[in-house]
């Protein structure tokens, strides 16, 4: 079995995408789960998913993943 089929999709859902964008933007996972309507447990779940999708250890390595991947159109528009 390939690593791909043995570990899933490696590409964040849409709902680990906004997590992913509102730790970039520096909130905290208190802040995260009332911004998405969930609890503090999910958003620590959410997060270690994510970290295991893309290979990162820390909220610092995520924000520079996010940052890295933005669209300039994106960047512009603030």
């Amino acid at each position: 079995m390939s690593a791909s089929g043995r570990y899933g999709n490696r590409i964040p859902s849409e709902r680990e995408h906004r997590v992913i964008q509102l730790v970039a933007e520096g909130l905290k996972n208190k802040e995260v789960a009332e911004a998405i309507g969930t609890t503090e447990h999910v958003v620590k779940n959410y997060l270690r998913v994510i970290y295991d999708k893309l290979g990162l250890w820390n909220r610092v390595e995520l924000a520079l993943w996010y940052e890295s991947r933005r669209s300039p159109a994106a960047i512009l528009m603030q």
